[in-house]
């Protein structure tokens, strides 16, 4: 009897066990994949999904208001990208100021801190524009807005720290976002981001162009730009019958003469921000005797005879209404030709944005940006290359800032970055953005010199190659 007592007891606690954990088991909330997280944002729709080994790659669409300061009065998709690895680890907040790429890719901060991207379209270019647009609307404060928005969205669930980043007009980006939503980044980490205060006073190119690299290449670079508008006749022929084998119109800019101007006064300029001083190389030496063909294929080469077409410029009208709006845009002048030879120097944003769009420049945006870095910086690092001519007019801090930084990399171009940095910037900087990100480990936290980026770098992921645009462009 007392057997079968202690087996009927047995029995009993093995069921309350087996009860327990299986309401234990169901009482687990069931994992939710990362697609149908995004997806459960209002306004978050899907365009596609790309594998990649390690990551989850969504291109999405979210609904921005045309008018952050009225979101009643109509609504925009916005392109933005997710390149997910874990929402335990950092993210990493992206843009190039321009499109946005729909192939996976990880940006320098992202490799350095081994966490996940977000990237964002910039408003107003093509898809992630309004219909019909209001180009008022278009302003530094509005994208910043577009950033804070999504931040916001995404933050429930990449709960970890956060560091936007942008290489020019993306570091130019992230720069406003900081200024104007201080609260959401735990740092910024800015690439070659021109500074144009004072819109007018544009003699610090002057200076760089006549000190960049070496006398011997700037002579040869001179000398075929000068040689491009001495010979100005023969070629424009070439370009004209160029452009009907290409469809190319100049409505906007208003005639093939101003186009072609236009990129040979680029030609210089074009060079140094994308080639570096062993390029020289393949430079015309001797441009007085060199034949047309040559001077033409260098100017196309480095500056690119369809930019100021109708159908070069449509692209990028954006910019160029930013530009002429609150950005500025730099002037040079050009010693080294005779003025008799230039017709119209450096054109404004103005002539290549179609007229049936107004523009009115405001003075006081940029130097509202300027002055808020100088005493208001915290966690930002600002890069920039030696080589660059759009690094002439930089950020600069002030006694007002805190753990922020300005470096330089020796020799480098517009696509400097941290990895170009002398080794001890190079060491700082990767520490300072591991431990702005709080992933930094204590070796690390111990030794800054020990800083390394977290992740193996990935030849596709990690194209360190600066994105190419034709004609004056940050």
């Amino acid at each position: 009897m007392r057997k079968a007592l202690r087996w009927l007891l047995a029995l009993v606690v093995l069921i309350g066990t087996v009860s327990t954990a299986g309401a234990a088991t169901a009482a687990e909330p069931k994992a939710v994949d990362i697609k149908d997280r995004l997806l459960s944002i209002p306004g978050m729709s899907l365009i596609e999904e790309k594998p990649y080994t390690g990551y989850r790659f969504f291109v999405l669409n979210y609904t921005q208001p045309v008018d952050h300061r009225r979101p009643s009065k109509g609504t925009f998709q916005q392109r933005i990208t997710v390149l997910h690895k874990d929402v335990n680890r950092p993210t990493v907040f992206y843009t190039g100021g321009y499109n946005v790429s729909t192939n996976p890719s990880r940006r320098e901060p992202t490799q350095i801190v081994d966490g996940n991207q977000v990237s964002m379209e910039y408003r107003y270019f093509t898809p992630s524009r309004p219909a019909p647009a209001d180009w008022s609307k278009l302003d530094i404060w509005q994208a910043a807005s577009d950033q804070h928005r999504i931040f916001e969205a995404l933050k429930p669930i990449y709960s970890e720290n956060w560091i936007s980043t942008g290489g020019s007009k993306g570091g130019m980006t992230a720069t406003y976002y900081e200024r104007f939503y201080p609260r959401d980044m735990d740092g910024v980490v800015a690439y070659v981001a021109p500074n144009d205060v004072v819109n007018k006073e544009d003699s610090a190119y002057d200076r760089f162009f006549a000190r960049v690299g070496t006398e011997e290449c700037r002579d040869k670079l001179n000398g075929v730009q000068r040689e491009a508008l001495v010979r100005r006749a023969p070629l424009e022929k070439k370009y004209a019958a160029y452009a009907a084998d290409n469809g190319y119109t100049f409505d906007t800019i208003g005639s093939l003469d101003r186009a072609y101007e236009a990129v040979v006064l680029d030609y210089v300029w074009g060079f140094w921000q994308y080639s570096t001083l062993a390029d020289c190389a393949d430079i015309p030496a001797d441009a007085k005797n060199a034949t047309d063909e040559a001077i033409w294929d260098s100017v196309d080469t480095i500056s690119g005879f369809s930019a100021y077409t109708d159908q070069g410029l449509e692209t990028y009208t954006p910019y160029y209404y930013q530009a002429g709006t609150q950005l500025g845009a730099p002037t040079i002048h050009f010693p080294h030709i005779e003025k008799k030879y230039i017709r119209y120097g450096y054109q404004p944003p103005r002539n290549f944005v179609p007229r049936s769009i107004p523009m009115k420049f405001e003075p006081w945006a940029m130097r509202d940006v300027d002055t808020w870095v100088k005493h208001n910086a915290r966690h930002m690092l600002f890069v920039y290359g030696e080589n660059d001519p759009w690094g002439a007019e930089p950020f600069r801090l002030g006694h007002g800032a805190r753990d922020s930084y300005v470096m330089t990399a020796p020799g480098m171009n517009h696509g400097a970055n941290v990895a170009g940095l002398v080794p001890d910037q190079k060491a700082l900087a990767t520490a300072r953005i591991l431990d702005w990100a709080d992933v930094a480990p204590a070796k690390v936290q111990e030794n800054p010199s020990a800083a390394r980026p977290l992740a193996a770098f990935d030849a596709k992921l990690d194209a360190r190659d600066v994105e190419r645009e034709s004609a004056l462009r940050p």
